[in-house]
């Protein structure tokens, strides 16, 4: 098992509910090496004394040492609560239905219980899903995460969009690709605030329409 402890006096952010954990707050990490170096493994949070906190994605190699999944003890993370959280965001962000050409942001972060996660969702014809992995924890949970997003989507097209400066800043590779179907073309049209726009979604550019 691996547990982060956090040093005395530096538990006030988690208690209130503060989701990152740096490094200067850690006191130690304990847990077999193997563990200890795993990118994004989940570890138990506690106090100098041993209280529990909340259950974490740890990263060895990066200044935010720490990405709350849960502060509730008794919530396991796993395969379930990956897939539950990536469910409710979508059903949360599709109640009402954009019309074709609209973007959609699908999934934020820490706001969906998804820490460094953000989705959009291009969903004209074709549709693209365009995920961004910017922390180790989602990056290590990105198999569920996708095979969600496309259950509930019906959106076949998956692409990986790598931030370069934050994948860099959590030890993460940068890689940009297809996770599923097709990669998308250089340009597709959309339409925000009534404006139309050609947007490269694979680098978030676009041009807007005069």
């Amino acid at each position: 098992m691996l547990i982060i402890t956090i040093k005395q006096g530096k538990e006030k952010s988690l208690l209130e509910r503060d989701p990152l954990i740096y490094a200067s707050a850690v006191e130690r990490v304990d847990g077999k090496p193997g563990e200890r170096n795993q990118m994004g493994a989940t570890a138990i949070v506690q106090t100098s004394s041993g209280e529990f906190l909340a259950r974490a994605a740890h990263n060895p190699k990066s200044q935010i040492r720490g990405r709350v999944w849960t502060f509730d003890p008794n919530e396991a993370v796993d395969h379930g609560m990956i897939k539950r959280r990536t469910k409710a965001a979508i059903a949360k962000r599709t109640k009402k239905k954009a019309p074709p050409g609209q973007p959609i942001r699908l999934i934020v972060g820490e706001e969906d219980g998804l820490p460094g996660l953000l989705v959009d969702w291009y969903n004209g014809s074709p549709a693209y899903l365009v995920c961004q992995f910017q922390a180790a924890g989602v990056d290590a949970w990105k198999v569920p995460i996708v095979q969600t997003l496309i259950a509930e989507t019906g959106c076949q097209n998956v692409y990986e969009r790598a931030d370069e400066l934050l994948r860099k800043g959590e030890g993460l590779p940068v890689l940009s690709g297809a996770l599923a179907g097709n990669a998308p073309p250089d340009d597709i049209q959309i339409i925000e605030d009534n404006v139309r726009y050609a947007i490269n979604i694979k680098t978030g550019q676009k041009i807007r329409f005069k």
